[in-house]
């Protein structure tokens, strides 16, 4: 009679412990299933486009957007005179290629005949003609210390107000056959002894 009790206790033992186990299993399945959140993980650095996203770059990339449709304050205390138009006649307009890349936009301001707008990456210009002792074309904005100088193969883009040139080595369609013209066939040097006419009989 004792055995048969022990037997089936430990029967009823047996099972108990069979059953505890599998009621486990799905848990620790689970738990194993489920990746845990590493340091590196939390580490991990934003994408670009998590970046482009937030709140700093939208803000900045609005910002930039209205300073770009901005009118820039003008002073309409500046008169040009009829020679001041005949040169502005004379201003090449749209986007001139600049040495490493960078290039600059000039657009006529139809308000304004003879005024311009003048920019490059980061700056913005209000321009107008004055007088070039050289003969030069040469847009100025006094304002902010900025002038375009407009030679016959080259122009550029400098700060007065900073002492350095925004854009250099700027070249329109028609300065670019000039230099070119002037590559095939240079002017003489200064210490070139000039050439005797040729004799005549």
């Amino acid at each position: 009679m004792k055995s048969v009790f022990l037997a089936s206790l430990h029967a009823s033992l047996h099972a108990s412990l069979f059953a505890s186990f599998f009621l486990a299993t799905p848990a620790l399945v689970v738990a194993q299933a489920t990746p845990a959140t590493t340091p590196a993980a939390a580490a991990k650095k934003p994408s670009k486009a998590d970046v482009a996203k937030s709140p700093a770059a939208v803000r900045r990339s609005a910002l930039k957007a209205v300073e770009e449709v901005t009118p820039i304050d003008e002073d309409p205390n500046i008169k040009l005179t009829p020679e001041d138009i005949e040169i502005a006649k004379r201003v090449f307009v749209g986007t001139i290629a600049c040495e490493l890349g960078n290039s600059v936009t000039i657009t006529a301001n139809v308000r304004r005949p003879g005024f311009f707008v003048v920019q490059t990456k980061g700056s913005r210009f209000a321009m107008h003609p004055v007088e070039s002792r050289t003969g030069a074309i040469r847009l100025e904005d006094p304002k902010r210390g900025a002038m375009w100088l407009q030679l016959g193969n080259k122009s550029m883009l400098m700060s007065q107000k900073l002492g350095q040139r925004l854009a250099d080595e700027c070249m329109s369609p028609e300065q670019l056959t000039l230099a070119d013209e002037l590559k095939k066939n240079p002017p003489p040097g200064l210490l070139d002894a000039p050439q005797a006419p040729a004799a005549t009989r």
